[in-house]
């Protein structure tokens, strides 16, 4: 895959690509998915939830923690994770205006 030339697009268009990198993979949104079942933070249940391996866990948690869709707290040895409202929002609002203007697009194919 060749390099992507984000200086061709806008900052609102690059925001929006790597907003859908981060939930572009399925165990991101299962991850997600049991944070908003859950409505509390998790310390460690997701290994057990999902049959995945601990460090594979890990490394989406690092992704979804470095976008700010969740963040996490030490709680003895283990970090406790639950989602932040704050980005949800943001995510949210920009997908919607995304769907918006597709939806008062009209196609004439």
């Amino acid at each position: 895959m060749g390099a992507i030339k984000s200086d061709l697009f806008t900052r609102k268009q690059n925001e929006l690509a790597a907003m859908a990198r981060v939930l572009a993979h399925p165990a991101r949104i299962a991850i997600l998915q049991y944070l908003l079942k859950k409505n509390a933070c998790i310390c460690g249940d997701l290994v057990d939830e999902l049959g995945l391996a601990q460090a594979t866990i890990s490394q989406h948690l690092k992704e979804l923690r470095l976008a700010g869709l969740i963040q996490g707290t030490i709680e003895g040895p283990s970090v406790c994770y639950c989602l932040n409202p704050k980005t949800w929002k943001k995510y949210r609002e920009s997908f919607m205006q995304l769907f918006q203007e597709l939806d008062e697009t009209s196609c004439e194919c």
